[in-house]
């Protein structure tokens, strides 16, 4: 990603979060190469993926998508009104569906509840009839995911009563792959099967059925409409295979303290770091209270000055050590800032020293963080 502006940077701030909106509109377009051409929506939520919904979503709209998803209704009422103003005619869907009482609230602000069981179906059909009017909705099926959506079951008790769908328009249908992100699984061919004998129980809407992984999963998974979420923020929806995408975030925290230290000091709580023999510790104003976890104690790496450093010691709750004993004094000093995401380390890589996945990284990204966004 391009490089960040700190000197747009209040001197009190000791976090920059830079999110290179640029890098997300392309990794839209090379989403969209993937699922060749055809129409690619966004998933945006979890406050954009943990980088800011009202300033990504935006440029998503303005790459090119027009429909948007996000996972609780409250999401989506912050959003329509963003969304109002980017273009007049975009689809916003709350995947975690329609909320009991709360039916006036997707209606009143043109929001798409996805229907994730006949109850959900059901209670839309009856308010579009108490509105005398037919409603729009995505319906989603389940196809071995055993979270939301339709089960088998459900899927054919629609078959058999249709006429529970009267008063609703489906403007998507759509199913959730497992295992995308593994495509030799079986489970992945086992789904398509599902969802296509699924399909069958229901009008003709556009289907959506990928997400980031599933993208590459090739056309027989593609249907109509690509769903992808994570890969738009940088993250590699192919592990196996280099990542196609590019890189969107930046992550630097100031140095607020450097001392020297020698055996037998300890750092941080729980001494679980030991001095060996004369070092040069770094303090920087970060923890996991910014999002930067726990696990990443004593496995982590930064960079200073253009130098790879450990992570010594327990991360805390704002502060963590770095061991800057092979970086010329001369160029590390308090008030420098040392990166956690950059081009040499990418937030999947963090990720692996953390034990978790992209996903947990991004959306854990504290709000103390000064943000820069960059186009």
């Amino acid at each position: 990603m391009r490089e960040n502006a700190l000197g747009q940077v209040p001197p009190r701030v000791a976090g920059v979060l830079t999110v290179d909106l640029a890098a997300i509109a392309e990794n839209y377009r090379i989403l969209k190469a993937a699922m060749q051409q055809r129409a690619v929506g966004a998933v945006v939520k979890a406050d954009g993926y943990g980088l800011g919904a009202e300033r990504v979503a935006p440029a998503l709209v303005k790459a090119g998508a027009r429909s948007l998803f996000v996972a609780q209704l409250d999401e989506a009422l912050k959003l329509r009104p963003v969304l109002d103003r980017c273009h007049p005619a975009l689809s916003l869907y709350v995947l975690n569906g329609l909320m009991p009482g709360a039916e006036a609230d997707y209606a009143d602000n043109n929001i798409l509840p996805v229907l994730n069981s006949l109850g959900q179906i059901d209670a839309w059909a009856a308010f579009a009839r108490s509105r005398d009017k037919v409603l729009p909705a995505a319906v989603h099926l389940d196809s071995g995911m055993c979270r939301l959506g339709l089960p088998p079951d459900e899927v054919e008790a629609l078959r058999a009563d249709p006429g529970r769908l009267d008063g609703i328009v489906p403007t998507c249908v759509l199913s959730h792959l497992a295992c995308a992100d593994e495509p030799q699984h079986p489970k992945n061919a086992e789904q398509l099967a599902a969802l296509k004998a699924a399909l069958t129980a229901l009008p003709r809407a556009p289907v959506s059925f990928c997400n980031s992984s599933g993208l590459f999963l090739g056309p027989d998974y593609h249907f109509d409409l690509g769903r992808p979420g994570v890969a738009l923020y940088g993250v590699n929806p192919t592990p196996a295979a280099p990542n196609p995408m590019r890189q969107v975030v930046r992550l630097q925290a100031k140095i607020l303290q450097i001392r020297a230290i020698d055996a037998p000091q300890t750092v941080g709580y729980g001494a679980t770091h030991r001095a060996t023999g004369p070092a040069r510790i770094a303090t920087v104003a970060a923890g996991y209270a910014d999002g930067y976890l726990r696990s990443i104690s004593s496995r982590g790496h930064a960079w200073v000055a253009g130098h790879r450093v450990p992570v010594v010691g327990r991360v805390s709750m704002d502060l963590l050590a770095l061991d800057v004993t092979g970086v010329a004094p001369e160029k590390v000093q308090p008030g420098d800032w040392a990166d956690l995401l950059n081009g040499e380390q990418d937030v999947d890589a963090l990720a692996r020293e953390a034990g978790t996945i992209g996903y947990e990284i991004l959306t854990s990204l504290g709000a103390r963080y000064h943000r820069l966004y960059v186009d």
